[in-house]
């Protein structure tokens, strides 16, 4: 989404919040702190453990080839604004002070706003269905939510507030950073599925309690991963990391794929469906992304030929061309369709085979259309969808000097050196493609 309104020429600010603080076990308002709880096991600083994850995170998506944020905030660098909108929605009557804890009032908020609208979930419902907690909380109702806890003497994160010492609930911080970074009144809010409630309904009533407005225009909410059709999950011993996807150090996996066959195989799925990862899948997504990145190198060698001499239009071949790209355009301005628009790109790929061999003339499409095949092709490939190519700078060169012996050999009708060194690069992947206009190599499809 990033690249692609960058891409349109939007001015893009990226905000993605480091949550390093009051996420407690269970996602709930009761329990350890998901860090100090890590930070105990292994005896070492929440901030260290912290870092460890953000650390982790970092080198993984670098790998995946994703634009960093502009803006990273983290929820410990920010208890001020926090505590000052706990201060705001107390103001407001619609939270309340329990022995050092404050809670947010969803009852009281619900007279006059609507708890559940983003969701779907009816609060009356919500109140019913916890209605066997009462009592066994200093809540006023079940379904209130922290803004602010207690921190008891022995908990590894507190900080000093208006209502004694403790930290903030995990919910406020996404409203106090947004608002800081973003306004109070913002485009897109990203997020899992899993996060539409409670978190981001906490975060509408939040934002409505203290700012008085909705905080963005437009939810967008990615689905779920399942492994061969079931949920991933640890309990089920079917969770696999993206280094063990890298790796290939995993029961279930029967081999090791490369960060641009996942970030290919993820992009060709509808970021609001389902993602089923199976050996099967992750084998065509494999391919997929090989014909792709041997469609950029052809783009690219076609891109280096001098200007068309003479122009020679052939109408159905430019109306065909010049409906797959404004299809390339329309999938993605429809809700980032992806899936279609990788689709839409392997039709592309075939004008572009076509003109390498010469099946279809340049100048049959023009000077003009000609050049932005090319170049649209080549920029859905790499700066809209983010792919790249993987093979190392210097194998590049090893290549050629391999196909220039290769040349030799065949000029020199040494078939036994052609056929060892075909054998030697379609081991490692590599496809050599005797043509016209010369020796060139591919990856295996």
């Amino acid at each position: 989404m990033y690249r692609y309104l960058t891409y349109l020429g939007y001015r893009v600010r990226y905000v993605r919040n480091i949550t390093d603080v009051g996420h407690l076990t269970g996602d709930a308002d009761e329990g350890e702190d998901k860090i100090a709880k890590k930070a105990k096991l292994e005896q070492l600083e929440p901030m260290e453990v912290a870092q460890q994850y953000t650390d982790t995170y970092h080198r993984d998506m670098e790998a995946l080839n994703t634009i960093r944020p502009s803006i990273e905030p983290r929820a410990t660098g920010h208890i001020p604004e926090q505590i000052e909108l706990v201060q705001a929605i107390l103001a407001e009557g619609l939270a309340y002070e329990v022995n050092g804890s404050v809670y947010f009032d969803v009852l009281k908020y619900n007279e006059k706003q609507q708890y559940g609208k983003l969701s779907g979930r009816v609060l009356e419902e919500l109140v019913s269905g916890s209605r066997e907690l009462d009592g066994q909380s200093e809540k006023r109702n079940a379904v209130d939510f922290a803004l602010w806890k207690k921190a008891a003497p022995e908990h590894l994160m507190q900080w000093d507030s208006p209502w004694g010492k403790g930290f903030p609930g995990w919910h406020l911080e996404c409203t106090a950073m947004s608002s800081k970074y973003l306004g109070k009144h913002f485009d897109i809010h990203g997020g899992g599925m899993d996060l539409m409630f409670p978190h981001h309904e906490c975060e509408i009533a939040q934002g409505n309690a203290c700012n008085h407005v909705d905080p963005a225009k437009y939810w967008m909410h990615n689905n779920m991963i399942t492994i061969n059709g079931q949920k991933m999950g640890k309990s089920l011993g079917n969770f696999i990391t993206l280094q063990e996807l890298f790796t290939g150090q995993h029961p279930l996996l029967e081999q090791a794929y490369s960060p641009m066959t996942i970030r290919y195989f993820i992009l060709t799925a509808h970021y609001r469906s389902t993602l089923d990862f199976s050996n099967e899948a992750l084998k065509g997504a494999e391919k997929g992304y090989k014909k792709l990145m041997n469609g950029l190198r052809t783009a690219q060698k076609l891109q280096a030929r001098p200007p068309l001499a003479q122009e020679a239009p052939d109408e159905k071949q430019v109306q065909q061309v010049e409906q797959i790209l404004r299809q390339l355009f329309r999938a993605m301005d429809d809700d980032f369709n992806t899936a279609q628009a990788i689709g839409h790109l392997f039709n592309l790929l075939k004008k572009i085979n076509s003109l390498y061999t010469g099946q279809l003339a340049a100048e049959a499409l023009g000077e003009t259309l000609f050049r932005e095949l090319l170049t649209r092709y080549v920029h859905f490939v790499t700066e809209i969808l983010g792919l790249r190519e993987e093979q190392p700078n210097h194998q590049e060169a090893l290549l050629e000097a391999l196909l220039g012996v290769y040349s030799e050999a065949k000029t020199a009708r040494n078939y036994a050196k052609v056929d060892a060194i075909r054998a030697q690069l379609k081991a490692v992947g590599i496809v050599v493609k005797d043509m016209k206009q010369g020796i060139d190599w591919a990856y295996e499809e």
